[in-house]
């Protein structure tokens, strides 16, 4: 119940990020103006691949609770670290696409608020990463089982929001620009 618990919460966080972005966004635009400053760009290749990582990555973390639900804790180990793998891959795109977006925090309003729904998003990630790591390590010391499997899918259940939550940004920041 934790979990659902500060799932819903992180999802409140963010998605009010996103609903102040939207706001934000659609004040400039209604005035006429650019959005995007002179010179910078959102190019679409790094954050479509972010989201097929992710979308790959919440099928790696059920496959976790599948195997630890049927006393497979080597399939279950191999899932939670392809699915951590995977949430470095999402990471790596995070930052190389900071590198192509030639947009600073300080150079306008749409700057700030990328940098801050995307930041926020990224540390969730990272949250949800730890999360994994450490049920991993449980799992690997024998803590888990078909008969107590409930951490495992607590993890699973933070990482498939973390997932949703990036899609929700994919496209109101990316897509819609």
């Amino acid at each position: 119940m934790a979990t659902v618990f500060v799932a819903a919460g992180v999802a409140v966080g963010v998605l009010s990020l996103v609903g102040i972005y939207l706001g934000q966004r659609a004040e400039v635009l209604s005035g006429s103006q650019l959005w995007l400053p002179e010179g910078s760009v959102i190019p679409l290749t790094a954050p479509n691949m972010a989201a097929v990582t992710l979308l790959i990555s919440a099928v790696t973390v059920q496959w976790a609770v599948y195997a630890i639900g049927n006393n497979d804790r080597i399939n279950a180990n191999v899932a939670m670290g392809l699915t951590l793998l995977l949430g470095l891959a999402y990471l790596n795109s995070a930052a190389y696409l900071y590198t192509q977006m030639n947009l600073g925090i300080r150079d306008s309003v749409a700057g700030l608020m990328i940098y801050a729904v995307s930041g926020a998003h990224i540390a969730v990630t990272i949250g949800a990463m730890v999360f994994i790591m450490v049920m991993a390590f449980r799992t690997l010391a024998g803590h888990y089982s078909s008969r107590d499997r409930e951490g495992v899918a607590a993890a699973a259940l933070f990482w498939h929001v973390t997932v949703a939550l990036y899609l929700v940004i994919w496209y109101a920041v990316y897509i819609t620009k």
